[in-house]
């Protein structure tokens, strides 16, 4: 699905939620949830072509796959928390929405420890005595 496709189909969604909110506010919620998951859908393709890059070149440069796993979970973290922020503000929970995103930016800084260590631990070596 190109980006032309996404645009008309986010444009069709968002008038029939113009019209389902009046009527129907849940199965607003609904439908963009569905609109979100399709989204979703379609884009694993391109998503697991970019896995497969950066993974090959990490094996390019001899890192570590450690490094990479955790910039992957980092990435899903953050996707997963904005896509779940949206959808509750969807549906009038700006509160929910607010504490889901805090609880993704601690769980992406608690991710980020062991790389923010083994970047400090480097320096540390790097630098004289």
């Amino acid at each position: 699905m190109e980006i032309a496709q996404i645009v008309g189909l986010a444009l069709v969604t968002t008038v029939m939620l113009l019209i389902l909110r009046q009527e129907k506010p849940v199965m607003a919620v609904l439908l963009s949830i569905v609109f979100g998951v399709v989204i979703f859908t379609f884009m694993m393709a391109k998503m697991a072509a970019i896995i497969d890059v950066m993974k090959e070149l990490t094996r390019r440069a001899e890192m570590n796959y450690f490094f990479l796993t955790t910039l992957l979970k980092i990435l899903g973290v953050a996707y997963l928390g904005e896509f779940t922020a949206a959808i509750c503000q969807d549906a009038g929970e700006q509160a929910v929405a607010k504490k889901v995103e805090f609880a993704s930016k601690i769980i992406i800084a608690v991710l980020a420890l062991p790389i923010m260590i083994a970047i400090l631990e480097s320096l540390m070596d790097i630098m004289p005595g």
